[in-house]
């Protein structure tokens, strides 16, 4: 592995108000899951790498976890039509910069998301992220690997079939269920 130690560390102060924040908003005793779902639209590889918030139903599926959105961006739109089981806290919107997303990213348990820049944040940090993979990856994912020697933190589940999230959802869902 090139990477062992975190190399991004989030603002404290800022950390403790997000902390503060994120726990008023999500049960005491839930897992708090943060979830991005979509890259940015403009990437020439974003048709295959985004998902919607509907793929992500296996985690709202899953007892005593709440989402915590990060999603930004017109993706960020589909929480209004977010009827899954586990609560969902839409903050994308609240995000300003990336020292926002470092500092609530500190106070989650995990994160799940489709190949995006808060997945590099997440795994430069050394939080525990599950990176979902289109069929054919970003070359920086190689190939057939769970693991990437960027980010020791960071599990790689990967589409069986293009543009089909079913199979790593499910994956990802077993994973998170297990933490």
């Amino acid at each position: 592995m090139l990477g062992r130690e975190p190399y991004l560390r989030a603002d404290p102060a800022r950390a403790a108000v997000w902390k503060e924040r994120i726990g008023r908003l999500t049960p005491t005793a839930s897992r708090r899951v943060g979830i991005v779902w979509a890259g940015r639209p403009t990437h020439n590889n974003d048709r295959w790498r985004s998902a919607s918030l509907a793929d992500f139903a296996p985690l709202a599926a899953l007892p005593g976890v709440a989402l915590v959105s990060l999603q930004k961006g017109p993706a960020a739109a589909q929480a209004g039509q977010y009827f899954g089981a586990a609560p969902l806290v839409n903050i994308g919107a609240e995000i300003v910069d990336y020292e926002d997303t470092m500092a609530i990213l500190e106070s989650l348990d995990m994160l799940v998301t489709v190949d995006t820049s808060v997945g590099h944040v997440a795994g430069a940090m050394g939080r525990k992220v599950f990176i979902l993979l289109a069929r054919a990856p970003d070359w920086r994912w190689l190939l057939d690997r769970t693991d990437t020697p960027w980010y020791p933190s960071v599990t790689l589940i990967r589409q069986k079939a293009t543009g089909v999230w079913t199979d790593a959802m499910a994956t990802a869902a077993k994973l998170v269920a297990q933490r």
